[in-house]
């Protein structure tokens, strides 16, 4: 009770207040980019109306492992980065048709890994479709990945330019917080 005069939420308060994300007036925002070999994750909180970067990162995994080992790498990772920043919303990247059939089911695989580690959170989940995160961010739709890199960088002020994997993964962060200050235009897809 004296803490809560005292003006300090109690602990059970901000357990709750962590994983809802109507009742949190504070966002924290996880991107993720999947892949077997090399997801990307990158998560930012506004301070002030700007982009502050909490964590990025590429959780990577050698050619030689088995995929069921990678898949068990990228979850627990997953699980790791959730319980440290305590996001209140996660964004991936809106899937894609790929041409070989092999490589679209890897890759459906890892992200099922990563969405089911945020799903097991309570995290509202988002999907984003690349050009439009390219679109949002660059300007261009079809921009390369290193303009998207150099104007992450940019728009978080890092001293360095992110690793390709995380700074798509931050891209992915950053066009969900820009989607939703237009009064839903362009809204992401939940799922």
């Amino acid at each position: 009770m004296k803490e809560r005069l005292g003006g300090k939420p109690s602990p059970e308060v901000v357990a709750t207040v962590t994983r809802h994300s109507s009742l949190v007036t504070e966002k924290i925002i996880i991107g993720i980019d999947p892949s077997l070999r090399g997801t990307g994750y990158g998560v930012i909180r506004f301070e002030k109306a700007r982009p502050v970067v909490l964590a990025q990162g590429t959780i990577s995994c050698p050619k030689d492992w088995e995929r069921s080992r990678c898949l068990a790498k990228i979850s627990q990772t997953l699980r790791d980065v959730l319980s440290r920043y305590q996001p209140t919303v996660c964004v991936v990247e809106g899937l894609f048709f790929a041409q070989n059939l092999k490589t679209a089911i890897i890759m459906g695989e890892a992200r099922g890994a990563a969405m089911a580690a945020i799903a097991a959170a309570g995290l509202d989940i988002y999907e984003i479709a690349t050009r439009k995160v390219k679109q949002a961010i660059v300007g261009y739709g079809a921009a390369q990945k290193i303009a998207v890199a150099k104007m992450v960088q940019r728009m978080l002020n890092l001293a360095e330019l992110p690793a390709p994997d995380a700074a798509d993964a931050l891209a992915l962060a950053l066009a969900h917080a820009q989607g939703n200050s237009r009064s839903g235009l362009n809204a992401p897809k939940k799922i």
